[in-house]
Parts: structure tokens; sequence; C-alpha cells
């Protein structure tokens, strides 16, 4: 079943045009003599049709049309303006208004009747396409959402892997990496791109699997040479990483190779300096060792946390990208918030 809207501020016209569409079947028409009314009913009501008179007081055909396509329900359907002349202006005005077609008084039954049905079946192409449309939204929803599920099993896989072999708490991981969300949406980055970086923050120290034991859970300090070998495991992680066609794994091997590197260039495993250093890992660099300063490790105990934030405002330019550090300020309350949720984080008054 159809429905078919007509609107005619003459009585006579109108009821001729009723008649006329009664004619094609399955057709369920409804009449308006004010335009007004009629575009008071179409805020509620779903058509198939319209059939519009050219002339009518104070709004005509062309200005009717112009306010139903800024309607979303209606901007694509069928729409004819039924005019009284064939003179070109009139016509192209019609059509650049938004009509679908338009149709000149005297009608002829045939001609009306023929052009009714090509509308008729037209909107229900539109409607078919648009259901074939919405059924692949929603099974391009269902198949993203499993791409997620796979990908977030895979940094949960490796992130247990990084915590069997590393110093670092699962609370400190989940910590940096929503530190790193705050960061990544105070610069301005897509919701796409923030959830990306938070979760790909997560994998950052995986390279710390190929790091001996001696040299991984030594208490103390380590020699210069021990140093060395602990710097690999940002080469290390690129290794594991790099190549995969996942964006997530993409930017986690950015992430794992350049998060230790530092905006004046003394970082490593290139010694990159500035906007070199890919955007991700300058922010997992300022949240990451931001979170680690507050936590407990065998070789330190945890850092008052404004302790901490005097750091990272003392390393602005030198370790951390600046703009990194304007967000990390302007959004510390909500980046305090989760760094003191950690039982292993100094409290604010110690």
């Amino acid at each position: 079943m159809y429905t078919v809207l007509l609107v005619d501020d003459n009585m006579t016209n109108l009821v001729l045009v009723r008649q006329l569409v009664s004619r094609v079947d399955d057709c369920e028409i409804l009449t308006f003599c004010d335009p007004v009314a009629a575009l008071a009913c179409l805020e509620t009501t779903e058509v198939d049709l319209m059939l519009v008179d050219y002339v009518m007081p104070e709004i005509d055909g062309v200005e009717f049309t112009r306010r139903v396509r800024r309607m979303k329900r209606h901007a694509t359907v069928p729409l004819v303006v039924v005019t009284t002349t064939d003179e070109r202006a009139v016509l192209i005005e019609a059509l650049e208004a938004g009509a679908t077609d338009f149709l000149t008084k005297p009608l002829d039954p045939l001609e009306f009747r023929v052009r009714v049905r090509n509308l008729l079946a037209l909107r229900r192409a539109q409607k078919q396409l648009a259901a074939r449309a919405a059924i692949l939204d929603r099974e391009v929803r269902i198949k993203t959402q499993e791409l997620v599920e796979r990908e977030s099993e895979i940094i949960w896989r490796l992130t247990r892997a990084t915590e069997r072999r590393d110093t670092d708490t699962g609370d400190h991981i989940a910590r940096m990496s929503r530190i790193c969300a705050i960061i990544a949406e105070g610069l301005g980055l897509s919701e796409e791109d923030c959830r990306l970086v938070e979760a790909a923050a997560q994998m950052h120290d995986v390279g710390k699997v190929g790091i001996p034991d001696e040299i991984l859970f030594k208490p103390g300090p380590l020699t210069p040479e021990e140093r060395k070998v602990m710097e690999t495991h940002a080469a290390i992680g690129w290794t594991i990483l790099e190549g995969s066609k996942s964006r997530l794994l993409q930017m986690a091997a950015e992430i794992a190779v350049s998060h230790h590197e530092k905006w004046d260039g003394s970082g490593y495993p290139r010694g990159l300096a500035g906007e070199a250093i890919p955007l991700a890992g300058r922010i997992t660099a300022l949240a990451d060792v931001f979170d680690a300063l507050l936590s407990v490790r065998p070789y330190k105990p945890a850092w008052p946390i404004e302790k901490a934030r005097a750091f990272v405002a003392e390393a602005s330019g030198a370790h951390f990208d600046p703009a990194c550090v304007e967000v990390f300020f302007r959004r510390f309350d909500e980046i305090a918030a989760i760094a003191g949720t950690g039982c292993d984080a100094a409290p604010a008054a110690a």
C-alpha cells in the first residue's frame, strides 16, 4: 500500500486529482487544501508520493517543495509540482527546489496514471535499496564488533605475556592506556583514533619478553651494559608487531618502538626528535612515565603525585611533547583521578 499526499487550495482541482489517483491500485490518499496543514502532517507521517499545486496562497508549490526537502524523512520522496504553465523558468525553479517531476494542467488521465505508476515504482525501488543498505549496515556493524573483539583478545593475550615478563602490573597498563586516551582526546584526535591509542598503548612494552630475567628483574640500578640490553625492548616490540594490516597493530608497533624517544632527541632506539616521533608514541611516553612514577617498582618507591606532576612540567620540551604536556595539565583532574585508582599509587598527601 502506497500513501499519496495531494495539496491544492482549489477544492475542485483537489477532487479531480484524487479521482485520478484512486484509479491507481494500492493507494491511500491524503488531501489538503492548506499547505501549512500538509507540512504539519508530514512532520509525523510517511508518504510515498506528493502531488502539489504550484499556485497557492502563503506557500506556493516551489516553497512547499523547499520545506519538504529540509525534512530528512522526505528528502528523496518523489514530489510532483502541478502547474498551469509550461514556462521554462517556472519548471526550472521547481526542479531546483527539489521537485522530482512536474505536470501541466489540464491533466491528461492516461499520462497522469503512467507518471504516478512510474514514480511509485521509483519509490518502491528507493525503499528496497534503503532496506538492503540497512541490512548491509547491520552486517558491517556486526563484523566491526567481531573485529574489535578479536583485537581485544590479541591485546589481552599479549599483555598477559608481557605481565609475566615485566615488573609492571596490569593495573599500571590499564591506567596509563586510559591516560593516553585522555591526552589523545585533548589533542583533538577522532573518537576512533582515541580508541586505537588507548588499546595500542597497552602493548607498549611487549618487547620485554625478549629481555633476560637477570636484567628485567634486577632489583637495583642497571649497569651501562645492562641498560643497553634493556633498551632493546623497544626494537624487539617493533619486530613483534610490525607488518600487520591491522591499524591497531600498526599503531601498537609505532608505540612500542617510539615510546622511549624524547622530544629533544636524546631518547632511544632511533634518537628521533620533535614531530619526527609518532604522535601515539609521544602520548604514550608521557602517560607511561607519569603513572610509572606513581607506582612501586623493585628499584624505587612510589612518588607523591605532586612530585610526579612537577617532573612532567620540568620535562616539557625535553622529554615530553609540549602539546601533550599542555593537555596533561588542562585535563589533570581526570588524569589524577585515574592515577589515584591504583593500589600502588602514592597518595597526594604523601
